[in-house]
């Protein structure tokens, strides 16, 4: 069953024996710490890992200032960015020497970049690991706000990284593992 915001936030409400919410601007206490921690929590959770149902690629538009050093390009970032993973041309999306710099991809090539990256999804797109994941994680981070108990807190950080670290294992086995394309190190010795 797919979650939205609010019954994520509910959720980990939930597991605190807090009251759960149906909007974000109820004026309780609840709905102002769920409404403030939220959304930079659930983009730190996509950040943190390669999810595959949060990696997508787009080819760049170009921008018509250039880069002031480094680099002589500069192409538009997506509007759900979140983290890059890689960058190439054409139909190979890696391979390509970039940096992100003022929310931008700058590089030395003027056409046909292909951008690698984590996008911040629909909360009802999100995966069921995903969503236990995050509602551990956000009942770890209210538990402070809400309940003033350290030692709760400190268990519900415990388990939030329990949750992290099984929904990255289900999510790795969702594809195959990528094949080493090349080795600097074998290269050399030709």
């Amino acid at each position: 069953m797919a979650l939205s915001a609010i019954a994520l936030c509910s959720r980990a409400l939930l597991k605190l024996g807090a009251a759960s919410i149906a909007s974000f601007d109820e004026g309780t206490a609840e709905s102002e710490v769920c409404a403030n921690l939220y959304p930079a929590l659930r983009d730190a959770m996509l950040s943190s890992h390669p999810w595959n149902f949060a990696t997508g690629q787009a080819t760049l538009p170009l921008l018509a200032a250039a880069p002031v050093a480094d680099y002589s390009c500069a192409y538009q970032l997506p509007a759900d960015f979140l983290r890059a993973l890689s960058a190439g041309l054409g139909a190979r999306g890696f391979g390509l020497d970039y940096r992100i710099a003022e929310n931008r991809l700058h590089c030395n090539v003027e056409d046909g970049v292909v951008l690698t990256y984590v996008f911040r999804p629909a909360e009802l797109n999100f995966p069921p690991f995903f969503d236990q994941a995050l509602i551990a994680r956000l009942a770890a981070e209210f538990c402070i706000p809400l309940t003033e108990s350290t030692t709760r807190a400190e268990f519900l950080h415990r388990l939030a990284e329990d949750e992290f670290r099984r929904a990255k294992l289900i999510d790795g086995q969702q594809d195959v593992p990528s094949a080493i394309s090349s080795f600097p190190l074998v290269e050399v010795r030709s």
